[in-house]
């Protein structure tokens, strides 16, 4: 059984010419149900889940039950906004509001996971409901992290303003993946959150044969390999609920 897991845009850029239309992408969730069945200790997550193309009520049921199967191991969810234009005008989705429509997401998320019998009210600019419930629970009751993750400044702002973790792009060089970490948890302060509470996922930068062109260079001269993600399961065996996350992967509409 073979199917792909990635799509780097870093690498690739947003050109869908460059990607075979046939490449078999499989639904991250799907999947991450799949490996849960077969797994005991693995943590699970993604890297990241492309969330203003997936509608909040639906995908906290989803989350949920993967959680729950799981015995509480999806501590890895790591959400993004994407950067293929062409995705968000399949999806319906204005690809300049996909920012504001994934904060909504999240907050709609938790209000859902915290929700109770008697139901929730929302109402903002792209979702509206009144008491409404989502059972089940995540796997023992309480919420599922949301890390924040991308490439760009506006990313590390999320994170820190709404996030559990922050997980920057791959292609990022070690000056400005500091410099990152650094104003998600000054966003978080100025947000009134705890910025030492902020996780941070850090994945190790693979590296590709010296003939490669047109990929951006680690500080060892050597090129950063594509794909510099990948989405799926994610690892750390044994590793308590409240431990550093170990690196999980990247985009999946």
């Amino acid at each position: 059984m073979k199917f792909a897991v990635n799509y780097s845009t870093p690498f690739y850029g947003v050109d869908p010419d460059r990607v075979a239309p046939s490449l078999p992408f499989a639904d991250p969730l799907d999947l991450l149900a799949f490996v849960a069945a077969a797994t005991s200790r693995l943590l699970l997550g993604t890297g990241v889940l492309l969330l203003p193309y997936h509608h909040p009520v639906v995908l906290a049921k989803r989350l949920a039950t993967i959680d729950l199967l799981a015995k509480g191991r999806l501590r890895l969810l790591t959400v993004g906004l994407g950067s293929l234009p062409g995705e968000a005008d399949a999806m319906g989705v204005d690809f300049r509001s996909r920012g504001r429509r994934a904060d909504e997401a999240i907050d709609v998320l938790r209000l859902l996971w915290a929700g109770d019998e008697d139901g929730v009210d929302f109402h903002g600019e792209f979702f509206d409901f009144d008491k409404l419930c989502s059972f089940p629970k995540p796997y023992g009751g309480t919420g599922l992290p949301i890390h924040v993750g991308g490439s760009s400044r506006a990313a590390a702002r999320r994170a820190g303003r709404r996030g559990d973790g922050f997980f920057p792009g791959g292609a990022l060089l070690p000056d400005e993946r500091a410099a990152q970490l650094d104003l998600a948890r000054r966003a978080a302060a100025e947000a009134g959150r705890d910025p030492d509470a902020l996780e941070y996922t850090r994945r190790p930068a693979p590296t590709r044969p010296s003939s490669a062109t047109n990929s951006p260079r680690s500080p060892t001269g050597s090129a950063c390999a594509t794909p510099p993600d990948r989405t799926a399961a994610a690892a750390r065996s044994s590793l308590p609920r409240s431990g550093r996350r170990a690196g999980p992967a990247r985009r999946q509409p």
